[in-house]
Parts: structure tokens; C-alpha cells; sequence
């Protein structure tokens, strides 16, 4: 597709500051009085609707509802700086590409109810525990199969064309930039749970450049997930939260020991050679060498620190979400975890 390009940049906005509210691990408070009503911008419906029309009304309008966001899709996002708006608009209209693409995403979006209910409810939750966290706009959007939540100035961008459903035709045509592994995690239901990832982790809790070892990369990356256990609806799998298949999870459960013992016995938590850790923090299909017939999970790194974690606050439970995000020391938290799993065989 002509108009289709990769996004290169992310574009961070930030929080004011965090204040803590107490409230015990694992059990979920009530947040039914914090009026959150979040609303999706369907950018791709408004600039579908000026297909046909004078160019430069469309823009004129575009640019005045969606301000940085229209400035970075028509520039960055499938455009560039040699190109003026009224020519990257010309170029989208005139695809036919894009005219396919947009009446499949309005067929399996005609509306975004369910997604806005789970949004809302989310940052309901990220709200009482962090009440001066800023709720940035959400605008849909075809990505071009490029990002699914690029995040700007004010905005965070959902592109609908990347949860059309594992079974889209158009993921089976990609499949040599777009793997199989990835997108068959293109459904709808992994919206609210990425878009939440990426906010916890661009906008929340970057993670630190000091953490260079296996052990802080693990625990930093537990630290989101359990927060995403937090914040996300009931309803919402670990399987999606970390992105594995039913057989991926029930692997890691299975074999939660034996991972443990490899790590220790391949004095692994304390390396922080990343071409020798990032085989247990990357995705992936499988994690090479662990596992047979490569039926074993992907980043079992990360699936490890959320353990963990889960471990610590079980194990501490007047310790609050606030207080747990802002610790940094990831050897306390794996001791006071006293994580040790037990053979399930």
C-alpha cells in the first residue's frame, strides 16, 4: 500500500506528580464516585467523510479538530516533511488501498461502546491511585499496519486496523513484516490492554537506565503487569495482559520451577550483558533453547518478575500499588517475595 509507512518516533506527554492512597494488594477498591467518561475520537470516520470533498476545507477542519495529532499522522505517520498536508491527503484519497481498508475497520468498529466502557473503567482505577494522573485524548485511526498506540503531545492514538482480528485477510498478506506470533494478538480485546501497557510505561513508569541487570529488568517489568493486574477489568486473561496463548501460559505454570532453577543455575539474574539477557526479556514465538518442539513461552523474564512481584505483594499486603511502583530495589522485593517455586510434577 502506497500510503503505509512505519512510525519511528514515539512521542511521550508527562504526569504531574504521584500521590499515594493506601489500598491492599490484589483486592480491587471502589471507584464507582471517580467520574471518568472516556470517549474515542474516530479520526478515521472524519477523514474518510472528506473523501470527495474540497481538499482544503477537509484539512482546514482536520487540523482544527485533532491539532498534534493531524500534524504527526500527516507528517510522520504517512507522510513527511517534503510533502504538504493537502498532498498527503490527495495521496491517501486517491489509494484505493486505504478506501478497502477504512470500510473493513468501520465493519468491525462501527462503534467503540465496549472499548470506552473498559477505558473509562481503567483510568477509574489509575485515578484513585494516582488522582492528578492526566487522562490524554483517544484518537482512532488507521495505522497502516504500523502502530497499534502511538503516543503524542496530548493524545494517545489507537490504530483500529491492527485489532481487525487474527483471522483479517489483510494480517495473512503482511505476514512477512507482521509475524504470526504478533498478529494474532491483532483483536479487539487486546485494545484496552495495550493502550494501558503503553501508558503505564510511557507516561507512569519509564524504566530506569541504571536497571541493566536480568533481575531489576525482570521486577520492573512484573511491576507493569501487576499494575495492569490492578487497573484492567476482571474479565481481562493473563494470557492477554502478557500476550501468550492458553498452551504458552499453561507452560510457564507448569515448568515455573524449572525456569526458576535455570536462571540460578546459569547465575543469570545478576547478568546484565543484554545480548545474553534479552533472550528472556524480547518476544518472540518461543524462547530458544528452553522447552521442547519450541512449545515454550516467549520473555519468560518478564512472565518471572510478575511472579514475583504477585509473590511480594501477597506476602506484604499493607504494602499499596503507589508504594510498590516506586520501589526500585529489585533485590528487596525478590527477597521479601521469599519466592521459591515448588515442582508441579
Amino acid at each position: 500500500m502506497k500510503y503505509l509507512k512505519v512510525i519511528r518516533q514515539s512521542y511521550l506527554f508527562f504526569l504531574c506528580a504521584v500521590v499515594f492512597f493506601s489500598c491492599k494488594s490484589g483486592k480491587k477498591p471502589d471507584v464507582s464516585e471517580i467520574k471518568v467518561n472516556i470517549k474515542i475520537e474516530r479520526f478515521d470516520k472524519d477523514l474518510y467523510a472528506g473523501k470527495g470533498k474540497d481538499l482544503t476545507h477537509t484539512d482546514s477542519l482536520l487540523h482544527q479538530k485533532y491539532g498534534a495529532f493531524y500534524e504527526d499522522f500527516i507528517f510522520k505517520m504517512v507522510g513527511n516533511e517534503h510533502f504538504t498536508r493537502l498532498e498527503v491527503l490527495k495521496g491517501l484519497y486517491d489509494d484505493s488501498a486505504y478506501t478497502v481498508l477504512n470500510h473493513e475497520v468501520d465493519s468491525v468498529f462501527p462503534t467503540l461502546k465496549k472499548t470506552e466502557a473498559d477505558l473509562s473503567q481503567t483510568f477509574k482505577y489509575i485515578k484513585y491511585h494516582y488522582p492528578k494522573a492526566q487522562i490524554p485524548r483517544f484518537i482512532g485511526f488507521l495505522s497502516g499496519f504500523s502502530y497499534q498506540t502511538p503516543i503524542g503531545d496530548d493524545y494517545v492514538g489507537i490504530g483500529l486496523d491492527m485489532f481487525l482480528g487474527k483471522d483479517s485477510k489483510f494480517y495473512g498478506a503482511l505476514v512477512r513484516s507482521i509475524p504470526l506470533y504478533l498478529s494474532r494478538r491483532f483483536t479487539p480485546e487486546y485494545i484496552v490492554p495495550t493502550v494501558s501497557e503503553y501508558y503505564v510505561r510511557e507516561n507512569l513508569f519509564k524504566e530506569r537506565d541504571e536497571d541493566r541487570s536480568l533481575l531489576s529488568k525482570m521486577i520492573y517489568n512484573g511491576k507493569v503487569l501487576y499494575f495492569m493486574d490492578q487497573v484492567l477489568p476482571d474479565s481481562t486473561p493473563d494470557s492477554v495482559k502478557i500476550g501468550y496463548t492458553d498452551r504458552q501460559l499453561g507452560w510457564c505454570n507448569t515448568y515455573e520451577a524449572e525456569i526458576w532453577a535455570y536462571y540460578l543455575e546459569n547465575n543469570l539474574l545478576f547478568e546484565t550483558d543484554y545480548p545474553k539477557i534479552q533472550v528472556y526479556l524480547s518476544d518472540g514465538p518461543f524462547t530458544p533453547g528452553l522447552g521442547e518442539n519450541r512449545f515454550s513461552a516467549p520473555k519468560l523474564g518478564i512472565w518471572t518478575g510478575w511472579q514475583i512481584v504477585r509473590k511480594y505483594m501477597d506476602e506484604n499486603p499493607k504494602v499499596t500499588l503507589p508504594q510498590l511502583m516506586a520501589e526500585n530495589d529489585a533485590q528487596k522485593i525478590l527477597t521479601q517475595s521469599k519466592y521459591k517455586p515448588k515442582l508441579k510434577r
